[in-house]
């Protein structure tokens, strides 16, 4: 029998706390991410209020200096810690695989000076559409847009860029390049980039709608991935006939493998959160996991180094927070994580390398208190152990200290 009848994960993208013990080993814009430190940062330079994460114990997880303006919970009513990534990336394929139980070893590919023109030259030959050869080089989405879109508009060529991530990403204009189209493009260019020297994560559609000086990208983003090259707690999971459930991206970053029931894709974190309190309250959900991803903070603030939206975005989330409680039965179990950094204080556009924030609530619970620092995959070895499954390649439970 379960000790929790039903387990519930948040990751919080991109929200790190601080430099990982291996963070120098890892550049952004040529400058070490040794310094980084996402909540620390919004914290000292715009303030951070966020008090029904600090109840569960978020000012409380060990660092070398305290949160400025989150303070410790002398009686927290959760159980808190950080943990580490072992795997050689700081992507969020990487993130989320490793915090289902795999170490990835071999980093996927990037492509930091652009596509080589063999990719660029078989996507014009199957699309019988030009690539704008300029976009071709890591681009903020909204920049490449505003730069590229009136042109788009006039030649209905495509704007292929990429990123610090592993991902190859192909902006359209609704009214010029259907989606449909779009999707059949993107479908293609997952086909040519499964082995290295391009081996990407991630293809994305990434289709927008307005006039020059006011384009807008809609929610018909689709993300292309790759299938987990081992088998995840997911798939265990799912192979015990256990309930699974994805909110947001997360059926995407495993390409659907081990999900039963996808609540589909967000449209904001707001969106995100009321998916994921529809999965909670529905009969349906009796005994399971769920597992759900709010990007707004690593997509629209983190990467375009905006600190004060990302403060906000805190704050909005802490505020749904009490609903998400309110939703659960008394042997739920809520974890909140994150899957890397992205210090919007820091250099370039990158994700950093930092340690991740782990807290863990439920109605049960008779004490609280701290966690021993651990990794990401210890996530997924209590999600295992919790529901009687074998874990994935790595990770350590730490049920029995959720009492």
């Amino acid at each position: 029998m379960s000790k929790f009848n039903r387990m519930h994960l948040i990751v919080l993208d991109s929200v790190g706390i601080g430099a990982a013990p291996d963070a120098n080993n890892f550049v952004n814009a040529g400058v070490p991410d040794g310094a980084s430190d996402t909540l620390g940062h919004i914290s000292k330079t715009v303030g951070l209020n966020v008090p029904n994460m600090a109840k569960l114990g978020l000012g409380n997880i060990p660092r070398e200096q305290p949160l400025k303006t989150v303070p410790a919970e002398s009686n927290p009513t959760g159980y808190a810690t950080k943990l580490e990534e072992v795997s050689l990336g700081k992507d969020t394929m990487t993130g989320h695989w490793e915090i289902m139980g795999l170490n990835i070893t071999e980093p996927f590919d990037t492509f930091w000076n652009g596509f080589p023109e063999e990719i660029l030259t078989q996507i014009e030959e199957f699309s019988g559409r030009k690539v704008i050869r300029e976009s071709n080089k890591p681009y903020s989405g909204t920049a490449v847009i505003d730069d590229f879109g009136p042109r788009q508009m006039e030649t209905g060529e495509l704007i292929i860029y990429t990123s610090a991530d592993p991902v190859l990403q192909i902006a359209a204009h609704e009214d010029i390049i259907p989606v449909e189209e779009l999707y059949r493009i993107c479908e293609f260019a997952r086909s040519i980039t499964l082995e290295r020297p391009a081996l990407l994560g991630r293809i994305i559609a990434r289709p927008y709608v307005g006039e020059p000086g006011n384009f807008t990208r809609t929610s018909n983003r689709r993300d292309l991935a790759i299938s987990p090259f081992a088998p995840t707690v997911l798939d265990k999971l799912n192979e015990a006939g256990i309930d699974t459930y994805s909110v947001g991206k997360i059926s995407d970053i495993f390409n659907g493998e081990g999900i039963n029931h996808d609540m589909g894709h967000n449209k904001s974190n707001n969106h995100g959160v009321d998916n994921l309190i529809k999965a909670m309250t529905s009969e349906d959900f009796k005994h399971g996991f769920s597992f759900t991803n709010l990007v707004d903070f690593d997509a629209l603030y983190g990467h375009r180094r905006n600190p004060q939206g990302y403060r906000d975005c805190l704050h909005e989330f802490d505020e749904r927070l009490p609903e998400i409680i309110a939703a659960m039965k008394e042997d739920d179990l809520l974890m909140i994580t994150a899957d890397h950094g992205n210090d919007p204080t820091y250099a370039g556009t990158d994700h950093t390398r930092e340690y991740i924030p782990f807290l863990a609530y439920s109605p049960s619970f008779k004490c609280s208190g701290l966690i021993p620092v651990g990794h990401f995959a210890d996530i997924s070895a209590t999600i295992a152990d919790n529901f009687g499954v074998e874990k994935a390649m790595i990770g350590e439970s730490f049920l029995d200290k959720l009492v």
